[in-house]
């Protein structure tokens, strides 16, 4: 762990032009500097920093923060791993706090397993250059078209036919046999002896999104061996559902292309590398989990599936349409001609041909599987019928309603129908989908009141050796989590954005005001003022990442920290929720001028004293208006516990209430 204040001095020393000039050219603009994004692709530069500010801003694509926040986006990286970043590249010395003993001896286990993962992969990598590996391993993958730079790059290589030739090896390098079975590397037989798992295999090794090796795919050679491949084990650093061959490598371009291109097999990826496309990932030898889509989601939120164009490869990708989806992404399907796979294809053709073919070929969900299944169904007006809903429960998966609704509009015309019939199946599949998820969620609940562990098992989180973040930190700036309450999030971020930026600032009522406090010296801040209001009325933010923002931000405010500094401060929190918002809120992402950005955290206006009281009445009518919709579904589905009357004079109360705050809001003409 590292102290506080070393924390404090690396961010201290940290300057935003220096840090973002390592990766990006930058040219200056007055007093700020400007450059193409480094995070989507820009012909006119919308990326400024600013120094004064210690922040950068992209007004294309809204992305902000601090130093420590640029390097977690660029790197796709922890908060710790960013700190140690920053800490090495301003030569500050990290010692880290004491340890318990368990957490010293599980830390040193999860790298002991790196190590010995590493020293193995190394350990291939040669094997793959002489003798036997160079005969069999590396005359396969030339004749697969691999060049020596792409082989080197991704760290291919050859198990040799030994018995026991890496356990030979990493023992007298000094490597625990222990180490190595529990790596996967090593299996121990029923007679106690123990013999390498790998042999006579070319080796992928599979990298963590840091980079370090923790697994491998092994393929064989042999016509007859029915096990084509064989994958490492699970461990205590590999999660297979939870890792992508090639992501790795993958990442940054992901991230700039704002897609990734997933594919099934190893080669597949490599050859698509190696051809010039280099934001594509494979599933590791498994069917895609919800895991791995999750990871992808770090990057972008766009996903393009290139599977085989045969019966398996068709089948594949819709297995993985819903399953995008239903995490949120974005999904587009592109089927290669019959019997070619991405391996083929890329070697047939340049890279400029391969994107071209991507980009005319990429087809949403919804017109991949109406001519697909259209094929099938011919003029049976049943298997019509079930091909129409089969595509209406696929746009049920779709978590935007605004989306959603477009692909329904998009299916009723090409099958002219009534989108009102499409609506209603998709709201019952819905339904079902949220009961079933309160089941899970009520029956995980049972287990862990009986001590039972989880249902995913043990050896849930993949463990990365010591640059891993601490628990329940997200490695680099993860989206954000769904509203709780979305009648109230609209009003809570008016409330939480006013508060960012002007909280620090006092409040000049004029002496007729009804919140002039009768001494001119006693004038509110604005963080003061929204306080008391929520306080009196024993209100808070029902949002729990906005709710956790304005506790952080109240806590900074009552240490005396200036707006910049309480903003720095948030933005560079080790809870990534709080710093994503607090980037996302304390900018204006429709505000397009380096005018506005200078002046975002810094206009002092008289607009204040009409404007706070006003987003504090709306809060109250947005509150009332939640309350009463909670209400309306205790009317309609009444439990035994409930009491309908109580509930029915609560409501004609609170309707009461609601039209004297619009009235004195101004929505609702008083009565003459």
């Amino acid at each position: 762990m590292i102290p506080q204040e070393t924390v404090d001095q690396i961010l201290d020393a940290a300057r935003i032009e220096e840090v973002v000039g390592d990766f990006v050219t930058l040219k200056r603009r007055g007093a700020n500097f400007v450059a193409c994004c480094p995070f989507h692709n820009e012909k006119t530069p919308s990326f400024y920093v600013s120094p004064s500010k210690g922040l950068y801003k992209c007004f294309g694509c809204g992305k902000g923060g601090t130093a420590l926040g640029f390097v977690m986006e660029q790197e796709h990286c922890s908060y710790v791993e960013a700190l140690r970043y920053l800490a090495r590249r301003y030569h500050i010395e990290v010692k880290e706090e004491e340890e318990s003993a368990e957490a010293i001896a599980a830390r040193q286990k999860s790298e002991s397993l790196l190590l010995v993962s590493e020293f193995a992969q190394k350990f291939f990598a040669e094997q793959l250059l002489k003798g036997e590996g160079r005969s069999v391993g590396y005359a396969y993958f030339k004749s697969r078209g691999l060049e020596d730079e792409t082989i080197s790059r991704f760290g291919l290589g050859w198990a040799p036919s030994g018995r026991t030739a890496l356990i030979d090896a990493a023992t007298a390098a000094g490597y625990k046999l222990e180490y190595l079975i529990d790596a996967g590397l090593a299996v121990r037989r029923e007679d106690g002896s123990c013999v390498d798992k790998f042999r006579e295999r070319v080796m992928f090794p599979i990298h963590s999104v840091s980079g370090r090796v923790v697994a491998f795919s092994g393929r064989t050679l042999h016509a007859d061996n029915p096990a084509k491949y064989v994958n490492s084990p699970e461990t205590e650093i590999y999660i297979k559902s939870r890792n992508l061959l090639g992501i790795w490598f993958a990442k940054s371009e992901i991230s700039r292309e704002d897609r990734c291109i997933l594919v099934e097999g190893n080669v597949d990826m490599v050859m698509m590398h190696q051809c010039g496309i280099r934001n594509v990932v494979a599933s590791c030898g498994t069917s895609l989990t919800s895991e791995q889509v999750r990871l992808i989601r770090k990057f972008t939120n766009n996903v393009t599936i290139m599977y085989d164009g045969d019966s398996a490869g068709i089948h594949a990708a819709m297995r993985g349409i819903g399953l995008v989806l239903r995490e949120g992404l974005d999904v587009h399907i592109v089927l290669l001609p019959d019997g070619e796979d991405p391996d083929s294809f890329s070697r047939k053709h340049t890279r400029d041909e391969v994107r071209e073919y991507i980009e005319t070929r990429s087809r949403d969900f919804i017109s991949f599987k109406s001519d697909l299944l259209m094929k099938d169904a011919g003029n049976d007006p049943l298997k019509k019928a079930h091909l129409i809903n089969d595509i209406a429960d696929t746009i049920a998966d779709v978590q935007d309603p605004v989306k959603r609704s477009v692909y329904v509009e998009d299916v009723a015309r090409r099958f002219n129908l009534d989108s009102a019939l499409l609506f209603q199946r998709i709201a019952s599949d819905r339904k079902k989908a949220k009961e079933e998820a309160l089941k899970e969620r009520e029956r995980e609940e049972r287990r862990a009141r009986a001590g039972l562990p989880a249902a995913g098992g043990p050896g849930e989180r993949q463990a990365e050796g010591p640059l891993s973040p601490p628990e329940g930190t997200p490695s680099g700036p993860a989206p954000l989590p769904p509203a709780e309450n979305p009648i109230l999030e609209p009003a809570e971020k008016e409330l939480l954005t006013t508060l960012l930026k002007y909280g620090a600032d006092q409040l000049e009522f004029e002496t007729d005001s009804e919140f002039y406090s009768g001494d001119e010296e006693d004038k509110p801040y604005v963080a003061d003022f929204i306080r008391s209001a929520l306080d009196a009325d024993q209100a808070s933010l029902a949002n729990t990442a906005l709710r956790k923002t304005y506790d952080a931000y109240m806590a900074l405010f009552e240490e005396g920290y200036s707006t910049g500094e309480i903003l720095r401060r948030l933005c560079d929190s080790s809870d990534r929720t709080v710093a994503r918002v607090t980037a996302e809120l304390c900018f204006d992402r429709h505000q397009l001028t380096v005018k506005h950005f200078e002046e975002s955290l810094t206009t002092r206006d008289s607009w204040l004293v009409t404007y706070v009281p006003k987003i504090l009445l709306v809060y109250t009518e947005k509150r009332i208006v939640s309350r009463l919709e909670e209400l309306k579904t205790l009317m309609a589905q009444p439990s035994r516990d409930s009491d309908l009357s109580a509930i029915l004079k609560e409501y004609s109360t609170l309707s009461e209430v609601l039209i004297k705050v619009r009235r004195k809001s101004g929505r609702v003409k008083s009565k003459e």
